[in-house]
């Protein structure tokens, strides 16, 4: 059964940076796209950021953008999400997911296999 693992969340301060793994087992790894993706209790879970099976193209969500960096280590069959100039809007479970196809989505529906989670709690 394919296993993604998520660790790195905590409790940290405004502009303070984490950096999220996520690790995977039992699966292709290289053959799959990865996102990020986050809920915040009470609301809809929603799309973070995503990359391809090689690295070379990632795609954010503009709340993001320019502030997080998803990358992947196809040897360690580990993603990650460094996440810089965190901001409290940021607060939410962030969950891990695998695509089953090479190229990125920012749909849920379109990712097989999920993490159970990681929480992230920004104070201001």
């Amino acid at each position: 059964q394919v296993e993604l693992v998520e660790s790195g969340g905590g409790l940290v301060q405004a502009g303070d940076s984490l950096r999220l793994s996520c690790t995977t087992s039992r699966l292709t790894f290289g053959a799959y796209a990865m996102g990020w993706f986050r809920q915040d209790p009470g609301k809809e879970r929603e799309f973070v950021a995503s990359i391809n099976w090689s690295g070379d193209t990632t795609d954010y969500a503009n709340s993001v953008k320019g502030r997080f960096t998803i990358s992947r280590d196809n040897a360690k069959d580990t993603v990650y999400l460094q996440m810089n100039s965190l901001k409290p809007e940021d607060t939410a479970i962030y969950y891990c997911a695998a695509r089953g196809t090479r190229d990125t989505s920012r749909s849920q529906q379109a990712y097989t296999n999920w993490g159970q989670g990681t929480q992230v709690a920004v104070s201001s």
